[in-house]
């Protein structure tokens, strides 16, 4: 046995290539991710992510700013799992129901307050405010959202079970989107005046 480990122990490694899949975001993205950038051309900076140094922009209709740090942004991140995000919200600011249906989630709460919640699949509910250092977990492809509770900025960071977790906000899905209005007054019991001004302000069309 023992000459056995020696020869193991001597033999050329060539472990360092199924030690990480840092993605080439110069190609496609696949369904399970991007293809592996060839290892010569590996850096350290494919294992680092300078983005959340400032706040996001939430000077738009929702006052919410998501900075993402996933496998596009941060390619290191490819194939491992997981991935990160800054969520600024401004006073006012709401991240609307959404779902991400490839991740669980998990928001750390570093300014301010927000009013998180989702809801199951069995349509329990569970929210609460939540401030500085509290945490929340968000099971994969529930209904959750994000409403600032105070009257200054709050800053959270969310971290996802995916590289890639996916969006999905439920108003912008209907109301942004080009699926027929009378579709939408059917499945929503919505009538046509108030479908007609969700997809002005979301920029619906049809």
């Amino acid at each position: 046995m023992l000459p056995f480990l020696l020869l193991l122990l001597l033999l050329p490694s060539s472990s360092t290539a199924l030690d990480f899949c840092v993605g080439d975001i110069t190609a496609p993205q696949t369904p399970s991710g991007y293809h592996c950038k060839s290892p010569t051309k590996v850096t350290v900076n494919d294992f680092i992510f300078n983005g959340f140094e400032k706040p996001g922009n939430t000077t738009n209709i929702i006052k919410a700013a998501v900075s993402p740090a996933f496998a596009a942004q941060f390619p290191g991140l490819n194939g491992l799992g997981i991935s990160l995000a800054r969520l600024d919200l401004a006073a006012g600011g709401v991240v609307p129901l959404h779902t991400h249906p490839s991740a669980n989630e998990v928001l750390l709460i570093v300014q301010g307050s927000i009013l998180a919640g989702f809801i199951s699949s069995s349509n329990s509910v569970y929210y609460k405010t939540l401030y500085k250092g509290d945490v929340m977990v968000f099971p994969q492809g529930l209904l959750h959202f994000q409403i600032n509770a105070g009257g200054i900025p709050s800053v959270a960071y969310a971290s996802f079970s995916s590289s890639d977790p996916g969006l999905q906000i439920t108003s912008i899905s209907l109301f942004g989107s080009s699926l027929p209005s009378k579709i939408i007054e059917v499945t929503t019991f919505l009538d046509h005046a108030q479908v007609k001004k969700l997809k002005a302000v979301l920029g619906g069309v049809n």
